[in-house]
């Protein structure tokens, strides 16, 4: 039988990975390739977009080869991909630039020049990205002003997964849903937006061509036809964002369904029926199809808070048992709800939802002489979740409280950790089985792309749940009476992380 597998392919910051799922939606094999990010000043973050496409490349042909697979079993390969990547490129489609990533801090004062001088409200509104370091569009507004050699020899300005496709393709080509993460993409019209392009002093020409995330193509040329190892008829579906297709991956795209991840960062995220933005910028909106938008906040300190505390208990020697983040959460068991009064807040990487501020700093605040490393190592695990938590109160007072929360990423494999979000949140989490969501979503939106499905219900019968919390009520009670406290001191500081960073960077106070 021809046709019996299908590929989702994820191109992460750190990795790309590609999955290959049978007709039933049943993970068969995956392949997995981490590259670096590089970061030569504090502000930088890039990548090697080249290094990237090989990672693509490779991981198709892995999980094509392992199964000794004929392109006639392929059904299609779709795409998932990070958001916000900016690659500025000559007229044969080759870099000028590096991968630019989302987590590149060197448009911070343009950013803030926007915000305040040029309408950035407005924009937000029409193009659902804050006004961020992590948006193309503030990105495009440095390199204009301070490289402008280079804004000047680009012929186009693109994405990551826009590289592969042109490699692919010989195309330009990006689906509605990265390019409504660009900051230059007008919800409404499902078009550029021309505000918004004009401040960045470039125009329709200098952009891809926008499709939506269900397109479909084929024709690979013959360079990639022979490494990838399939036919040059073999569809491919353009795909969507990571972000939103995590939410399709995990059978969050109910009304009502709330998708919460936690990884290095975070998110939490849910579906609406059309463009919601938030009148106090601290939620993104997203497009997942023509009908279908994503609505929420990422927040850049996730896990990584839990590591950096872990890096400064063990003095870089973790691999010792007592320093395992087992041994860890263990060892915050022992401490009680609201860690007797010590809060964590975790901008350690500054923060984007709900601050939307790259100067926020980390602070622990009631710390006394009877807090221990316990009561430290589980004020951060409640702080991620407080974080997170506001970032979820921004979103009902737009949407509505969520009737229900499906929470992955590697924070889910901490027993306590996911007790402790029930709690805060109050409400059931459950974790879903499924842990390709992303590749998974991918591909469930190949299926639609395809015409093999009518609608996403499909998801359902592919994500079973692997754990459930429901909140424990005097934890709960703990944790309500603290969060105001916590979100007055994120308020009361907003004008001294400025001062900080500025001190942080060498400036005078």
């Amino acid at each position: 039988m021809s046709k019996r597998f299908m590929i989702g392919v994820d191109i992460g910051t750190t990795s790309t990975k590609a999955v290959l799922f049978n007709s039933e939606g049943i993970p068969v094999t995956k392949h997995l390739i981490e590259y670096p990010l590089h970061t030569p000043t504090p502000s930088t973050a890039e990548q090697d977009p080249d290094e990237i496409l090989a990672a693509v490349v490779h991981t198709i042909r892995s999980v094509v080869d392992e199964h000794s697979l004929l392109p006639k079993d392929i059904s299609f390969v779709s795409f998932s991909s990070a958001m916000h990547s900016l690659i500025a490129v000559d007229a044969q489609g080759m870099p000028l630039t590096s991968c630019i990533t989302w987590a590149d801090q060197r448009s911070v004062s343009w950013s803030e020049k926007i915000a305040e001088e040029h309408n950035g409200h407005e924009i937000y509104r029409r193009t659902g990205t804050p006004i961020h370091p992590m948006s193309p569009l503030c990105k495009l507004v440095w390199l204009r002003n301070e490289h402008p050699e280079i804004f000047q020899d680009a012929a186009k300005f693109i994405s990551i997964k826009e590289y592969v496709f042109h490699q692919f393709f010989h195309t330009h080509v990006i689906d509605h849903s990265i390019a409504s993460a660009s900051g230059l993409f007008n919800l409404e019209k499902l078009d550029w937006d021309e505000g918004a392009l004009q401040l960045a002093g470039i125009d329709t020409e200098k952009l891809s061509s926008p499709v939506p995330t269900t397109s479909m193509m084929s024709g690979l040329n013959d360079t990639y036809e022979r490494k990838l190892g399939l036919d040059k008829d073999t569809t491919f579906v353009i795909g969507a964002s990571d972000g939103v297709l995590s939410n399709l991956g995990v059978d969050a795209v109910d009304p009502g369904i709330a998708a919460i991840t936690i990884g290095t960062s975070g998110a939490i995220r849910t579906v609406t029926d059309r463009p919601v933005t938030d009148p106090e910028e601290r939620t993104f909106c997203y497009a997942l199809t023509e009908n279908m938008w994503v609505v929420g906040g990422a927040v850049n300190n996730g896990a990584i808070a839990l590591r950096w505390i872990r890096e400064q208990f063990s003095g870089g020697d973790e691999l010792q048992e007592e320093y395992s983040y087992d041994h860890l959460t263990q060892l915050a068991e022992t401490v009680p709800p609201g860690s007797e009064g010590l809060l964590f807040h975790p901008y350690l990487t500054g923060e984007r939802a709900p601050l939307w501020n790259s100067n926020a700093r980390g602070s622990f605040f009631g710390l006394g002489l009877h807090h221990q490393k316990a009561h430290l190592i589980r004020s951060v695990l409640e702080g991620v979740i407080f974080n997170l938590y506001s970032v979820s109160k921004a979103l009902e007072e737009m949407i509505g409280t969520p009737r229900q929360i499906k929470a992955t990423g590697g924070f889910a494999k901490s027993e306590l950790w996911r007790q402790i979000m029930a709690d805060i949140f109050n409400q059931e989490v459950t974790v879903p089985e499924s842990h390709e969501s992303s590749c998974l979503g991918a591909v469930v939106l190949g299926m639609k792309a395809i015409g093999s499905i009518d609608h996403f219900g499909v998801i359902s019968d592919y994500v079973g749940s692997t754990y459930a919390h429901t909140p424990i009520q005097e934890n709960a009670i703990q944790y309500q009476q603290l969060f105001p406290l916590y979100q007055r001191i994120s308020e009361k500081f907003s004008e001294e992380y400025k001062a900080i960073a500025d001190y942080q960077k060498g400036t005078k106070l």
